[in-house]
């Protein structure tokens, strides 16, 4: 079930769902978080590493349409990001987690959930399939009653995973999903993003590289701004070796990419 009322959005002509040329993103008045991307995503889940202060975040909330392109060319779902239309669209279309979201602590999980897909234009008629559909994906259907409130951390993070995918999105943007999530959560919410990469473009920033490799087709690795590695987790991993920090082969290529992209390997 796709989320309707998409009319304002061309219909899926499209090569790929996130298409970026020489994408620049400023944060502040000075600072270029996202200097000269070149990208193209397509169904299935991708994951997007880097240090703190790469750029994930603003990368994430670009592709969001919360923030306004400084320069280059995007285009989600073959459609422009930056003018003055079609972001209304376009936003019905796409799933969105922050790496923190605001919520009513009074707000019931249902009632979230579905104050969240009354925002996403869901049909009337759909909403009550929906919202019971992401709650139950999310393992949150004997909380449902539950006040937001009452629930730890963890649970929270998966009502925001909830909100995100109620409208069923052909783009879901996840920033730091896993965070809370003890680790049998994060072997379910692994299998989940598998299943929603089915059919739908998934790309999720997060520090865990172990989530990275067991649920992502294609690692994106970013520092200062700049994309400085697209390829499997296998490749990532050939990357480095015995010398390289890290604990796995894919931290240590993890680790050797970064080192020679920055020109050291210390903290």
């Amino acid at each position: 079930m796709r989320a309707v009322g998409a009319a304002e959005v061309a219909p899926a002509t499209y090569a790929f769902q996130i298409q970026a040329e020489g994408l620049r993103v400023r944060v502040g008045r000075s600072r270029m978080a996202v200097d000269g991307l070149d990208l193209s995503l397509g169904t299935g889940v991708h994951g997007l590493l880097g240090p703190n202060g790469a750029g994930k975040t603003t990368l994430i909330r670009a592709l969001a349409t919360v923030l306004r392109p400084a320069g280059g060319r995007l285009a989600l779902l073959g459609a422009p990001v930056g003018g003055r239309t079609g972001q209304r669209g376009l936003r019905r279309r796409i799933g969105y987690l922050p790496q923190q979201f605001g919520y009513y602590k009074r707000f019931t999980v249902r009632e979230f959930v579905e104050y969240m897909a009354w925002l996403k234009e869901v049909s009337k008629e759909d909403i009550p399939g929906a919202v019971q559909h992401a709650i139950e994906r999310v393992g949150l259907a004997d909380r449902a009653g539950d006040r937001l409130k009452t629930l730890s951390g963890g649970m929270l993070r998966r009502v925001g995973i909830a909100q995100a995918i109620v409208n069923d999105p052909e783009i879901l943007l996840l920033d730091e999903p896993t965070a809370g999530l003890d680790p049998a959560q994060r072997v379910r919410f692994r299998e989940l993003m598998v299943e929603l990469g089915r059919d739908s473009c998934v790309l999720v920033s997060t520090h865990l590289v172990e989530d990275v490799a067991s649920a992502c087709q294609d690692v994106l690795l970013f520092a200062e701004g700049k994309l400085v590695f697209q390829g499997t987790p296998d490749q990532l991993a050939d990357a480095g070796g015995p010398g390289d920090t890290g604990a796995s082969p894919i931290e240590r290529g993890y680790s050797a990419l970064l080192g020679h992209e920055q020109g050291r390997r210390d903290w």
